[in-house]
């Protein structure tokens, strides 16, 4: 049986806040107005959760066996520069940036699974 891999990381809190951590030690948390309180985190690693005893919230993550129109809007790279980091959806990079990232970076091959697929994605719809 396949591994699933984790691509987006994502609860709904009952006040209908989204939580989000797109990469590691992207720790993300949220104190309602009725005092509770939700954090998550692991971005694609791990689904780490934290919330109030006997809270709820919905479960938002995508995997990488969902379909490709969810994961290209869940999938989020993160490109650094110097003093910078910028976080964009697969959907927004350029074709050029994708091509960049499969040529230039060593990447797990879930990951370069869903890049290329992008690519395919691209030429279908041009």
């Amino acid at each position: 049986m396949k591994k699933r891999h984790i691509v987006l990381n994502r609860i709904r809190c009952p006040d209908n806040t989204i939580l989000t951590s797109r990469y590691s030690h992207e720790f993300v948390k949220h104190k309602q107005e009725d005092g509770l309180v939700f954090s998550v985190d692991g971005g694609t690693e791990e689904l780490y959760r934290s919330y109030t005893q006997g809270a709820e919230y919905e479960e938002l993550s995508l995997y990488d066996d969902a379909s490709h129109e969810d994961i290209r809007q869940g999938f989020f790279w993160v490109s650094r520069s110097e003093d910078a980091r910028k976080i964009s959806a697969l959907r927004e990079l350029s074709t050029e940036h994708i091509q960049a990232i499969l040529d230039t970076q060593k990447l797990a091959e879930w990951r370069s699974d869903i890049f290329e697929a992008e690519l395919r994605f691209r030429k279908q719809i041009c």
